[in-house]
């Protein structure tokens, strides 16, 4: 018996959470979409550090190891939450 499979016993029987994965159809191609969630927060973060290096503020605000990848992760879940109903 695997590790596992006590765990997933308690799962209803006809659950198929695991059978999909969210994508969407592109010229007859499936694409993921988390892919394009990415790749959209990246280029409004490049948007957004261009509008704060015009207005002065990108000296503001603090460590940009940690601003600019939060900034990416945030923008993905806004646009993965409202674009999308997976």
């Amino acid at each position: 018996m695997l590790p596992f499979a006590q765990e997933t016993r308690f799962l209803p029987p006809n659950t198929d959470m695991f059978s999909r994965a969210p994508s969407l159809d592109v010229f007859g191609s499936f694409f993921p979409i988390w892919m394009l969630c990415i790749g959209a927060a990246v280029l409004l973060t490049l948007a957004a550090r261009f509008v704060f290096v015009r207005t002065r503020l990108e000296d503001d605000l603090g460590p940009r190891v940690i601003v600019y990848p939060s900034m990416v992760a945030l923008f993905a879940c806004i646009i993965w939450l409202l674009f999308f109903d997976y």
